[in-house]
C-alpha cells in the first residue's frame, strides 16, 4: 500500500476529535502556569521608590548592616540583588557589583521560567488547529467520495456527513486560535513585567554601587 494511502487511513480512523482534546489539555497547562507565573511575578515586584528611600536613609549614615537588616523580608528582585551586594560590600566596590551581577541573573531565570511554553504555545497553536482542520476536510472527501453513485435515498445522509467534517475542520482552526491569543498575550504582558522588573532592580543596583564607591573613598569609615 502507499505511504500516502497509509497516512489518511490513519487520520480517517482517528478523526480530528484528539487534536482538539490536546488543545484543550494544552490551554490548561498555560492556564496554570499562567496563574503560577502572576503569583511569582507579584512577589517579585517591590515599590522601588519606596524601597530606595529606605535605603538611602539607612546608607547615608554608612550603617550597611541596618540596610541588609531592611531588605531582609522582603522577597522582590530589587531587594534581593541590593542585598547580595551589601553583603559583598566590606570585599569592596567589584565584589559588590559581581555579587549582584549575579543575584540578578538568578533572578532573571526565575522570571523568565516557563514562559517559553506560553510562547511557543502561542505561536503553534494556530498550527495544531491547522492539523485538526486539515484531518475534517480529509474526513469530508471522503464522505463525499462515498456519494458517488450512492443511492438517491441515502446521499442526504452522506451530504450531512460532509457538512459535519467541515463544521469539524472548522471547530479546530477556532480553538487553535482561541489557546493561542491568551498565551500570547499573557506572554507579552510577563515580558513588559520583567522589562520594569529589571529596571527597577538596576535603579537600586546604581544606589547601592554609589553608596560602596563613596565608603571606599572615605577609607572604608
Amino acid at each position: 500500500m502507499h505511504i500516502v494511502e497509509i497516512v489518511k487511513d490513519v487520520f480517517i480512523q482517528w478523526g480530528a476529535n484528539w487534536v482538539l482534546w490536546l488543545l484543550f489539555a494544552l490551554s490548561l497547562v498555560s492556564l496554570g502556569i499562567i496563574i503560577e507565573r502572576w503569583w511569582v511575578f507579584r512577589t517579585k515586584q517591590d515599590q522601588v521608590r519606596e524601597l530606595s528611600g529606605a535605603l538611602e536613609a539607612t546608607l547615608s549614615t554608612g550603617d550597611f548592616p541596618a540596610a541588609i537588616s531592611k531588605l531582609r523580608t522582603r522577597t522582590s528582585v530589587g531587594a534581593t540583588v541590593a542585598r547580595a551586594g551589601l553583603r559583598l560590600a566590606p570585599q569592596g566596590m567589584t565584589a559588590a557589583e559581581k555579587g549582584m551581577q549575579s543575584a540578578l541573573a538568578i533572578e532573571r531565570s526565575t522570571l523568565e521560567n516557563r514562559l517559553a511554553f506560553l510562547g511557543t504555545l502561542g505561536n503553534n497553536a494556530p498550527f495544531i488547529g491547522l492539523f485538526g482542520t486539515v484531518i475534517g476536510v480529509l474526513l469530508a472527501f471522503e464522505a463525499l467520495s462515498k456519494t458517488q453513485g450512492a443511492p438517491s435515498g441515502t446521499s442526504q445522509v452522506a451530504s450531512n456527513a460532509v457538512m459535519g467534517s467541515i463544521a469539524e475542520a472548522l471547530v479546530a482552526t477556532a480553538v487553535g486560535i482561541g489557546v493561542a491569543l491568551p498565551a500570547v498575550a499573557a506572554y507579552n504582558y510577563f515580558q513588559r513585567r520583567i522589562a520594569s522588573i529589571l529596571a527597577d532592580a538596576e535603579a537600586l543596583t546604581n544606589l547601592v554601587l554609589a553608596y560602596v564607591s563613596a565608603r571606599e573613598r572615605n577609607g572604608g569609615a
